[in-house]
């Protein structure tokens, strides 16, 4: 896992911290889904978060990079692509 401060404009800093995960699910109606992190946790993820990133779709299994601002999911590309800002 890796942890980088940003800093936002007038919101001061914001932590991103990067992690892999392996997809679970996706519904490509709703642009949403669920991922497995490296230590069996499963968080939900978003249209937003898929959206912000360079996808089309994902696939059960598929390796990921995740960028998290809190508990929060806030980008998503494959494990090869780098995460923006990291």
């Amino acid at each position: 896992m890796s942890t980088y401060v940003r800093w936002t404009a007038g919101r001061g800093p914001r932590t991103l911290v990067c992690v892999q995960a392996t997809v679970r699910s996706f519904d490509e109606a709703t642009r949403s889904g669920t991922v497995f992190l490296d230590d069996g946790t499963v968080l939900e993820l978003g249209a937003p978060a898929f959206d912000a990133g360079p996808l089309r779709l994902l696939r059960i299994g598929q390796r990921v990079n995740l960028a998290m601002s809190g508990a929060e999911i806030t980008y998503i590309t494959l494990s090869t692509f780098p995460v923006p800002g990291a």
